[in-house]
């Protein structure tokens, strides 16, 4: 059995790859697909996340078995067989490929192959640049050092940003706080 994954970036638009690999390969075996069609370095940190419909992390498949303290068992790519996890079309993954900032790849099971079977995993389809593997702290600090805070920022243009105190909140020293409430501060 084959197994067909469409691949795609949510910060490159033209980007996308599709993978195709017998169903019986491991994790691991995708990961080194992904990097080789992408130009990711492989001695970096990297985890496969299992998701519900909405994206939403479910189980953790990581390169290497990192939590030896937690109740659960680790899984990690080298262990866990693709056709062991992944049973349904449309059955999506995230490929984080960048643990500082949780930067990752969106994958989808779009088909499954039957019958047939592959020697080693393919790229079938490799359209636009990948994502930079990793960010220029650099250039993110300059270009949120710039924010435009003005009126609209705060969502109501009648908003005027001098009414802000210098020291903080006037007046909240004439609002009367019961004993209880004195408690607390």
């Amino acid at each position: 059995m084959i197994f067909r994954f469409a691949i795609i970036s949510d910060e490159v638009e033209n980007f996308k790859r599709e993978i195709k690999i017998d169903a019986d390969n491991t994790f691991l075996d995708l990961f080194k697909a992904i990097v080789d069609c992408t130009g990711f370095n492989e001695s970096e940190m990297a985890s496969f996340f299992l998701c519900d419909d909405n994206w939403r992390k479910e189980q953790e498949i990581t390169l290497v078995e990192m939590d030896t303290y937690s109740d659960e068992d680790p899984y990690t790519m080298a262990e866990c067989v693709l056709n062991d996890y992944l049973e349904d079309e449309k059955q999506k993954l995230l490929f984080v490929f960048d643990y500082l900032t949780e930067r990752a790849l969106f994958i989808e099971l779009s088909e499954i192959i039957t019958g047939k079977s592959l020697k080693k995993p393919i790229c079938t389809l490799s359209v636009g640049e990948a994502p930079k593997q990793f960010l220029n702290f650099d250039e993110i600090a300059s270009t949120s050092a710039s924010l435009d805070v003005d009126e609209s920022f705060f969502g109501d243009e009648s908003f005027d940003l001098n009414e802000l105190d210098k020291e903080g909140f006037d007046g909240l020293d004439d609002i009367e706080i019961s004993a209880e409430e004195s408690d607390l501060y």
